[in-house]
């Protein structure tokens, strides 16, 4: 299937991460004017060499009209999620209109929500566009992204990795799991991938004095890829060195790398592997 033609204009709804900053670079690179609608204590304030606004969480209506002033058809929703200060959430009457669509939308798994996103922004007549779209070079190319790549055994623990993930994709369980001389160390739950990582750290003692095991991440079957794409990036590195990990495995393609240059380095120096496989691994 042919990719869609670019927008001219485009609405960027930023949260946390380097991510948002890199979309807004490509879109301009890409002559695409857009209109950041940054949410308060969430988005980085590097946002601010963009045009931009900001709203809190609960200023539905505000982040609709910013959009709509900016003539934004087009949208992309991007960045991690922070759990925010209830306190600064702040409500307009743009969310108390919408408040019975916005109930709803908080009833069922991750996948059932993130869905129910979309279609109330294409509801409000927006495209939904996914980030990788407008910034494909985030994307996790195939092959090992740095000086290092996976053994036989890595390569085994990859494969075995992405067949779990597999199995428990219709579940709604996570996007993550370690996997470690075939031993399943730990699967990705409510917690997310950094959690999960640092239970691991206990378990350092697997390898003896050898890293092993393979951090390997993939989205789910039916994942809302536009707004929920997985994602690591320099702290994922990290985590998986200091859990005694050999390295990192993602689905090509299908996973952001924020911060590519510096997650390499970082990757090259703890001596780990990163990467980029698919399910026939």
């Amino acid at each position: 299937m042919p990719a869609r033609p670019l927008p001219t204009r485009l609405g960027i709804v930023a949260a946390a991460g380097s991510i948002p900053v890199a979309v807004c670079e490509a879109a301009l690179a890409k002559g695409i004017e857009v209109q950041v609608v940054a949410l308060k204590g969430q988005a980085s304030a590097d946002i601010a060499r963009f045009p931009h606004r900001w709203v809190r969480l609960g200023e539905l209506g505000g982040l609709l009209g910013a959009l709509r002033e900016a003539r934004c058809a087009e949208l992309v929703i991007v960045g991690s999620l922070r759990r925010p200060d209830l306190r600064k959430v702040g409500v307009d009457f743009g969310l108390i209109r919408h408040l019975p669509t916005i109930l709803t939308l908080t009833r069922g798994g991750d996948d059932t929500v993130l869905k129910r996103v979309v279609r109330f922004f294409e509801a409000q007549g927006f495209t939904v566009r996914g980030a990788h779209e407008i910034a494909p070079a985030l994307l996790a190319p195939k092959g090992p992204c740095g000086g290092l790549a996976p053994g036989d055994e890595d390569e085994r623990d990859i494969a075995h990795g992405f067949a779990l993930l597999a199995a428990l994709g219709p579940f709604d369980v996570g996007q993550a799991a370690v996997i470690a001389r075939g031993h399943v160390l730990a699967v990705e739950a409510a917690e997310g991938t950094d959690e999960m990582l640092k239970r691991c750290a206990g378990l350092k003692q697997w390898g003896g004095h050898k890293r092993a095991g393979v951090l390997v991440k993939a989205p789910k079957q039916g994942q809302e890829l536009r707004i929920d794409m997985p994602v690591v990036g320099p702290r994922t590195v990290e985590l998986a060195a200091a859990a005694g990990l050999a390295g990192i495995a993602v689905m090509s393609g299908q996973v952001m790398i924020a911060d590519q240059a510096e997650m390499v380095n970082l990757a090259d120096r703890h001596k780990l592997f990163v990467t980029g496989a698919d399910m026939t691994v």
